[in-house]
């Protein structure tokens, strides 16, 4: 599945991907209750317009569990009049015409590893290192698909980092690597804007990661049965079309499982909680000459199996 939030007419609204068509689920049920038509595997919510507020990320249908989501799925794949119906009612439009949020709207943590490639690492002159280091981004700086990277006043050295973020799906306290996955409930994309001079000039990176619009995310949570392998990814990065980094997730040195038993000892996850795994070889600092964002540039990272996350960039202001 791949769920996700979208903007409608100022409210965040919880949703599906189903083809290439966006599916507002409290429409979706209103509909279905005003038709009176339930199946028995469907879940039993009347008043479904109360819950305008509550459904509004891909958590909050992440929590209701597969055999809920697929449930709508098969029963608007299985009914022709129900889809152009919710067509017609503007519940289910194509995806090009829908404006997204980040799929999760307030995660508590947005962890990230650093020098994670080993490419990348080779490419800033660094030794591979012993364990994950681990950093954190400022819940402020997340933004969603087609949101602008916002240029700092304080940080000329702009740069960009495509890796691919797993979300947490329950709670998770000193995790054994073997288990980990069963605390997974999905993959997307997170591009780890990055302020080098001030990485460089303050050693400690809160400020160099977490200004805000750096932690571009989305476009969707796609849940964990759908990425058979999250090792075997193809990773690109593009800006203005052309392509700054390309690799696969096979080049990680430290692996999913050993990223979460290494972060949650003695340190608990909660549902919803980002973890972005590092990011490949093509950084534009390692470039000759460097390589910087600038406004109006276009960033477009795409991951098989996940999707393409796009963002202008815009500013500063003066």
């Amino acid at each position: 599945m791949k769920l996700l939030s979208l903007k409608r007419e100022g409210q965040d609204r919880a949703g599906m991907l189903i083809g290439e068509e966006v599916l507002d689920v409290i429409d979706y049920f209103e509909i279905v209750e005003a038709k009176g038509e339930w199946v028995e595997s469907e879940p039993q919510l009347p008043g479904f317009h109360h819950l305008e507020g509550v459904f509004r990320d891909a958590m909050d249908l992440y929590h209701q569990g597969p055999q809920w989501l697929s449930s709508i799925v098969s029963r608007l794949e299985g009914d022709p009049l129900l889809a152009d119906e919710c067509r017609k009612a503007g519940a289910l439009k194509p995806l090009g015409d829908v404006a997204l949020n980040p799929p999760v709207l307030r995660p508590g943590k947005i962890l990230a590893v650093g020098l994670n490639y080993a490419a990348h690492a080779r490419e800033t002159g660094t030794e591979l290192p012993d364990f994950p280091l681990i950093f954190s981004k400022c819940t402020t700086s997340l933004i969603g698909p087609e949101d602008a990277i916002h240029l700092p006043r304080i940080s000329r050295r702009i740069d960009y980092e495509g890796e691919l973020a797993v979300v947490i799906g329950k709670r998770a306290e000193s995790v054994r690597a073997e288990d980990a996955f069963e605390y997974v409930a999905g993959y997307t994309i997170m591009n780890d804007v990055t302020a080098r001079d001030l990485q460089g000039r303050e050693k400690q990176w809160v400020r160099a990661k977490g200004l805000n619009t750096f932690a571009p995310c989305g476009p969707w949570l796609v849940t964990k049965d759908e990425v058979p392998d999250p090792h075997a990814l193809a990773l690109e990065l593009r800006l203005n079309g052309e392509v700054r980094q390309s690799s696969s997730t096979d080049d990680l040195i430290f692996k999913i499982p050993r990223i979460i038993e290494f972060v949650s000892e003695d340190l608990t996850l909660m549902p919803g909680d980002i973890i972005s795994t590092g990011t490949p070889s093509g950084v534009g600092f390692t470039a000759t000459p460097p390589v910087f964002l600038k406004a109006g540039d276009r960033v477009e990272v795409t991951i098989k199996r996940i999707g393409t996350l796009r963002n202008p960039v815009t500013g500063p202001e003066q």
